[in-house]
């Protein structure tokens, strides 16, 4: 059966399409098949960080307006050839995406077999963020341990208890996650950061995994390979956990606590 994933956040920059990327190829690799959709018409992005961007002809939009059809517009990860990206438009507008238009293309990709359908929803409560989350099975809320983006993620957990498919025909509710990235314990020890405890009460969700800051993050996104495939890099470890999590295995967190400095660091304060 599949299943509907929408990928959110209520602010801009804090890691969305990084995560759809690391979460859609984290599955791939567990032997899931899996689309992951641009739905940031106008802007598009995530082809970029799955490196496929030089191989979209038709988009998200084009299937949509029956321009062409889906299997045209699926890109196939060179990687993973159970992963396909659904790419969206950088000509057309928001408006060009249709709440009819949208059931259809999942309706299709179900169709199809796809274990899990990821939805990179762009940042805020405009129409495609909208859409994105609507049909959702379930909902990852990305956030970075600061307050004015838990404040907005609070008002997407509003959106998602109440404006979504399920919310309207009093089904089980959309079950949220939340990811915590760019977390950096030693600016929580300094006061700097919210902790991760700050964040779940304020939200009152549980947390799916948490992301440490990295550089590793920008280096992988540039080179279009997410930064889960990075074994490396702590941020990569973590995203894999947090897939795991997601597939119901038992992972413990990590990356949770500022290393220890050493003697002359205590001496010198360096």
């Amino acid at each position: 059966m599949t299943e509907f994933i929408v990928i959110t956040s209520g602010k801009g920059g804090v890691g969305k399409t990084t995560s759809s990327a690391s979460i859609a190829v984290g599955l791939a690799k567990h032997g899931k098949k899996v689309a992951v959709i641009d739905f940031d018409v106008g802007l598009r992005n995530l082809d970029l960080i799955m490196g496929c961007e030089r191989r979209v002809v038709y988009d998200f939009v084009n299937v949509i307006h029956q321009e062409c059809t889906l299997k045209q517009a699926l890109i196939k990860d060179k990687r993973y050839e159970n992963l396909h990206v659904l790419a969206a438009s950088q000509t057309r507008d928001k408006d060009a995406l249709t709440k009819e238009g949208v059931e259809r293309v999942l309706n299709e990709l179900k169709d199809e077999g796809f274990d899990y359908v990821l939805c990179d929803s762009p940042a805020g409560i405009e129409k495609g963020a909208f859409l994105a989350m609507y049909f959702a099975d379930r909902a990852i809320v990305v956030v970075n341990p600061e307050v004015s983006s838990v404040r907005d993620s609070d008002r997407i957990l509003g959106l998602l208890s109440s404006k979504t498919r399920r919310a309207e025909t009093g089904a089980t509710p959309v079950m949220q996650h939340l990811l915590l990235t760019r977390y950096n314990p030693a600016r929580v020890v300094a006061g700097d950061m919210m902790s991760i405890d700050d964040v779940k009460e304020i939200l009152g969700i549980e947390v799916l995994g948490v992301i440490p800051e990295s550089e590793g993050v920008l280096a992988a996104s540039n080179s279009g390979v997410p930064v889960i495939l990075d074994e490396a890099s702590n941020a990569g470890l973590a995203y894999d956990d947090a897939v795991a999590r997601l597939l119901g295995q038992t992972r413990a967190m990590r990356f949770l606590d500022a290393p220890k400095k050493g003697i002359l660091s205590r001496l010198f304060g360096s």
